[in-house]
Order: C-alpha cells, then sequence, then structure tokens
C-alpha cells in the first residue's frame, strides 16, 4: 500500500490504531473457521463513528477493499480478510451508550459484547435474549452482521428480532439511520435487509437493542434417551403438545463425551440427552415440566433429571456452550458446519448423517437447537493424516445437501461467509442471487464492502447475465499498489 494511504490512515485512527507489522497482522487472518486465511494489509482500529466514516472514505476513494470485524468468533469465514484489503476492527467501540429500561431500550456501539449487555440490565431483572454459545466473547456488531441466534431463539426469536435501529455507514462513507427506538417505521424494512447481510452493505457503528424482562421462574431438564431417534421423537411431541420451551437441545454420545472432558457439566452417558428449558409464571412452569416428563418417558428416555439450583442450571447451560471448542479434547481437528431442517425431518437426517460418516470413515458430533431444526454436525478429522481434511470438508458438504433435499437451509445462524457461498446455487436460483445482487449494488456498487463474501461466483453491478465484466479493483489497478 503506498506510504501516503498509511500516513492518511494513521492520522485518522492514531498511531496505536494501525497494525501493519506482520506479527500482529497474523492475528486477524482468520475469523474462527481456521481452513481460510489471508493476510490482511493492514488493520485499523477506530474508536468513533467518525474515524469510521473516515477510513471507509479513503477505502472508496482509492477503491480499496475492507472487512468489517468484531471479536472474530464466526464460523463462516465471515470474518476473513480480503486479498489486498484491510480489516477494520470495531474492537475500541465497546460502550453501552443508552440503557432506558422504562422503555426496555439498550444502545450500544459494535465491539460491545453480548453477555455484557445482559449483565448490565440484569440487577433490574431484564436480560438480553440472543446467546450464541460463544456469547462470553462475541460482540454485537457480528451478531447483528450473521443474525446470530442461540439456544433460547426457539422462544424468543434471532438477532433481528431483537434490534430496533441501527447507525450504518455505508461503503461510501456516509452514514444512515435505519429503524429506531420504535417498534416499527414507516417504508422499506431496510433495518432488515441490513440484519445478516455479513458485512456487506456496510458497517454498523449503533444499535439499538431490545431487552426482555426476566421471567418468574426457569427451570431446566435433562433427558437421557439410548439414540438422537428417540430423543428426536420426544422433540416433536413437545412441540406438538402446543408448548414452546424457551430452549431445547439435543447432544449426541460424542458431543456429551467431549463436554464431560472439558467442564464436568455431570452429562448423563447416553446415546441422545435433551435439554428442555421452561420459563415463565411458577404454576405454568411446574405443570408444562410434568408434560415434558412424560412425553420424555413416552419416547423411552432413561433418565430424567431436573436442575435443583441456579449452580446446577449453569453447569448444564456451560456443558452445552462449550461443546463446540471441546470437541478438540477428542479430535485434533473438525469442521462446524450450520444446517436446517424441518423438525419432523430430524430422525431421517440423523439416520442419513450416520451412514455418511461411516461411508467417509470420519466420525461426526451432533450439537443442536433440536427446537427449531437447526443443527450443527462437527466433522472430526486429522489434518496430519493425509487427504482426511478434504474428505471431512466434502462430508461438511454432503451434509449440507442433506439438509436442502430434506426442504431445509444451508445456514441458521453462522452466516454463509466464505465457506458456504458454493451451495447458494444449490440453494437459491440464478434470478434470486441476481436480485440479492441488486441489493447489495444499491447499498455497495463498488463491492468493496467483504466483497468476496455470500456469493458463489464472482458478480458485479450491472453485468448481463453470464457476462463477464472486470472487478472494480482489476479496472483501478489496486491490486499493483499493494
Amino acid at each position: 500500500m503506498e506510504a501516503r494511504i498509511f500516513q492518511e490512515f494513521r492520522d485518522i485512527v492514531g498511531p496505536r490504531g494501525l497494525i501493519t507489522s506482520l506479527e500482529d497482522l497474523r492475528t486477524y487472518e482468520c475469523d474462527g473457521l481456521t481452513n481460510f486465511r489471508v493476510l490482511p494489509r493492514a488493520v485499523l482500529l477506530p474508536s468513533t463513528t467518525e474515524q469510521v466514516q473516515s477510513v471507509v472514505r479513503v477505502c472508496h476513494r482509492e477503491r480499496i477493499p475492507f472487512v468489517a470485524r468484531g471479536s472474530g468468533t464466526g464460523l463462516s469465514g465471515g470474518a476473513l480478510p480480503v486479498e489486498n484489503g484491510i480489516v477494520i476492527s470495531l474492537a475500541k467501540m465497546n460502550r453501552i451508550l443508552e440503557v432506558d429500561l422504562p422503555n426496555a431500550r439498550v444502545v450500544v456501539e459494535p465491539g460491545v459484547i453480548n453477555l455484557d449487555v445482559t449483565c448490565r440490565v440484569l440487577p433490574q431483572e431484564y436480560f438480553y435474549a440472543p446467546d450464541p454459545s460463544s456469547q462470553s466473547v462475541c460482540s454485537i456488531g457480528g451478531n447483528v452482521a450473521e443474525n446470530s441466534g442461540g439456544a433460547h431463539c426457539l422462544k424468543y426469536g434471532f438477532t433481528t428480532t431483537h434490534v430496533l435501529g441501527l447507525e450504518v455507514v455505508l461503503p461510501d462513507g456516509s452514514l444512515v439511520h435505519l429503524g429506531g427506538k420504535c417498534l416499527d417505521a414507516p417504508g422499506y424494512d431496510l433495518l432488515g435487509v441490513f440484519v445478516g447481510s455479513e458485512g456487506t452493505l456496510g458497517i454498523a457503528t449503533k444499535i439499538t437493542l431490545r431487552v426482555v424482562k426476566r421471567p418468574e421462574c426457569t427451570r431446566t431438564l435433562l433427558a437421557a434417551f439410548p439414540g438422537t431417534n428417540e430423543a428426536g421423537a420426544a422433540v416433536s411431541g413437545i412441540i406438538a403438545a402446543g408448548m414452546l420451551p424457551a430452549a431445547i437441545e439435543m447432544m449426541d454420545n460424542l458431543a456429551i463425551q467431549a463436554a464431560e472432558a472439558a467442564v464436568h457439566p455431570n452429562y448423563p452417558d447416553c446415546g441422545g440427552l435433551l435439554l428442555v428449558e421452561l420459563d415463565g409464571p411458577v404454576a405454568e412452569v411446574a405443570e408444562l415440566m410434568q408434560s415434558v416428563e412424560a412425553i420424555c418417558r413416552e419416547n423411552a428416555a432413561t433418565e430424567i433429571r431436573l436442575a435443583r439450583t441456579d449452580h446446577e442450571r449453569l453447569l448444564v447451560w456451560k456443558g452445552r456452550k462449550a461443546a463446540f471448542a471441546a470437541m478438540g479434547r477428542i479430535s485434533p481437528n473438525y469442521i462446524v458446519q450450520d444446517g436446517v431442517i424441518p423438525r419432523t425431518a430430524l430422525p431421517h437426517v440423523m439416520t442419513e448423517i450416520t451412514r455418511l460418516s461411516r461411508e467417509a470413515g470420519l466420525r461426526v458430533a451432533n450439537v443442536f437447537h433440536a427446537g427449531d431444526g437447526n443443527l450443527h454436525p462437527l466433522v472430526l478429522y486429522d489434518r496430519q493424516i493425509a487427504g482426511q481434511e478434504q474428505a471431512a470438508e466434502a462430508l461438511s458438504y454432503k451434509i449440507l445437501e442433506l439438509c436442502l433435499a430434506a426442504g431445509g437451509s444451508i445456514t441458521g445462524e453462522h452466516g454463509v461467509g466464505e465457506e458456504k457461498k458454493r451451495m447458494m446455487s444449490k440453494m437459491f436460483t440464478e434470478p434470486d442471487l441476481d436480485t440479492m445482487q441488486r441489493v447489495r449494488c444499491a447499498f455497495d456498487p463498488l463491492l468493496l464492502s467483504n466483497p468476496t463474501k455470500v456469493f458463489p461466483t464472482p458478480r458485479l453491478c450491472g453485468e448481463k447475465p453470464g457476462e463477464y465484466v472486470p472487478h472494480p479493483l482489476e479496472i483501478s489497478g489496486i491490486a499493483e499498489r499493494f
């Protein structure tokens, strides 16, 4: 990159806000998906909206691609740097700006950690509902980019349900406000378009969140089953009975082994484990929990436990939320997938995953949000064994194809990013993808904001189907300047 551009960036964010040394840049070469690695030319750490605007304006003028980054916990390569581009880290923008509990609103900067929102309002008996497994480290800005969910999204909804307003720096450096503190705004739902857009439409610099009142009572049940088919049948029975639990999570035996080795949650040793959480008025929860127990027993549950104390309940959830990272205890490498299926397809899909696992000669651990059919199969492999990494990648894509064949989706909360963009053409037709691209071009005609993600093939603004048009970065000769 030209020295004058480095200097301009340094003038904007200060000497400590610009990272250029090779050793420090390696920290940012990937997100939680380590299979893909790209070294950025620079990392900038702005601390204000104005600094973000100034940095983006330079990128727009010089045709420099950029990737916004939160905590880097994403699992689809969404925060992977772009070749010859920069990373704009929002870690310094980590202030909770306003707490308005009479209106159940909290305004935060994008670098605020998810769990910190709940910690701020918990003394007043409120909480922030979206709870990804990485909630103790992931940032709200990243949650907005990926429309993150979590265990309790079954009842409370994904991030999009809880984001009411955004301040956004567009890819040309201009500032817009989408939504606000009210529940609905007239005009097109541009707020809904932005949430889940994976950083391709701009950078959110201020976020208005909805928080909810803590329920009077919360109870968590563990039910052990011979296998995931029996556990899945219990899930269908619970939902069919008209209940809406706060969460229904499932783990298979491999996932249980990993969680036990990591955090010792004292799970039953079984083929399939259900975690069912109910919340609400005490009398209602007590009655519904009896029904849940009965349904579990009808579906061959071998053991049922109730968490008796807050400590027991927290330990139960600690095991579930540690499951992804815990896989390192039983396998040197693994790929986390994120498919969605109709709940009724669960027994068939689990049987097929077992078949595909045997054919590939690789183990697959399963941890998922059973209540809404969001699967997280973890394909275990050893990179040191020749061919295993490629076999694991192939198996993970076959599992996504299986989800599509069952009427599902290639992602529920991790996003498409770099990893799954090749699967988009299997889920959407060309007219579908073209319509999405038109939206993207309306926000970012130069395709500078996270430009290589989501879409399976290079798509430019204004090109005809099947026509190759050089990317703006090629036209500008930007590659030669880096």
